[in-house]
């Protein structure tokens, strides 16, 4: 997956550490090959700076560095990279270096690093990072290499990788109507316009619904309402709703509802009486 790897690297950096820092650049992460943002031995820098050099520039040395910054070496941020994959639901994924440089064991699949990526999206730090087009920080200032930002309407994000043995990979965002997508292409030489094919594929066979707070339900023999929420479905199918009464002892809620399309259960929550 290449520099696609640094999603996991940046989620764990914005869910972590201290992005107005000051730090030291380690002595490991000096002269890391490809890409680069050319750090410097003893050079200072905060980690804003060098998060943004890794998702806008795709900085090698940037990885390293962060790495090292947040767990005090690369084979323990490593380590922490596999266990939140796990913990995301990544179970086909196997990090070894936090940038993407070659390695047999090193691997992901386009599923679970759409499982990581969706998740690091829902953290706004991250989200802005990656959809910044142009960078002016306290030590550095980037412009972003990923296109798709310029190319794509309603792109937010994400990042780009390369290398000989994995070719081009890209993972891609775009919001529209609501509905944000995030699609992964590892190994597609083309791979701006097929991501923007399997996005526009995307927008335009499904539509985000908004269930509000008001909405009620007959259930049983009473009135019930459900939490707000928000679900997906194909554009010009109709739904079939379904509620059952809760004969749990003990339970909170009175009953379930489920909403079907094409007899396919797509949505479900709980039912809590109002009378």
């Amino acid at each position: 997956m290449a520099s696609t790897t640094k999603v996991m690297t940046a989620l764990l950096i914005c869910e972590d550490c201290d992005l107005d820092r000051v730090v030291t650049v380690p002595d490991g992460a000096v002269g890391v090959e490809g890409s680069s943002i050319y750090l410097k031995r003893g050079e200072e820098i905060d980690v804003r700076d060098l998060l943004y050099g890794l998702m806008l520039r795709s900085g090698n040395d940037a990885s390293v560095a962060l790495a090292i910054i947040h767990s005090g070496s690369m084979s323990d941020f490593v380590a922490r990279m596999n266990e939140r994959a796990r913990e995301l639901g990544a179970e086909n994924t196997n990090f070894t270096n936090p940038n993407g440089l070659p390695d047999e064991n090193h691997y992901t699949t386009a599923r679970d690093l759409c499982k990581i990526s969706c998740a690091a999206m829902r953290n706004d730090i991250f989200r802005k990072v990656v959809g910044t087009r142009n960078w002016n920080g306290r030590y550095r200032s980037y412009s972003n290499k990923n296109k798709m930002l310029a190319r794509y309407s309603g792109a937010t994000g994400i990042k780009t990788g390369y290398t000989v043995k994995a070719g081009r990979c890209l993972v891609s965002s775009a919001l529209r109507g609501g509905m944000e997508v995030v699609c992964v292409a590892l190994n597609v030489y083309d791979m701006y316009e097929r991501s923007s094919e399997i996005l526009d594929e995307c927008f335009g066979t499904y539509e985000l619904v908004h269930m509000p707070k008001n909405a009620r339900f007959i259930c049983g023999n009473d009135i019930c309402r459900a939490e707000e929420a928000n679900f997906v479905i194909k554009k010009g199918l109709p739904l079939t709703y379904k509620t059952e009464k809760n004969t749990a002892d003990g339970s909170s809620s009175y009953g379930n509802l489920k909403i079907y399309q094409e007899n396919n259960l797509i949505f479900s929550a709980k039912l809590y009486s109002i009378v």
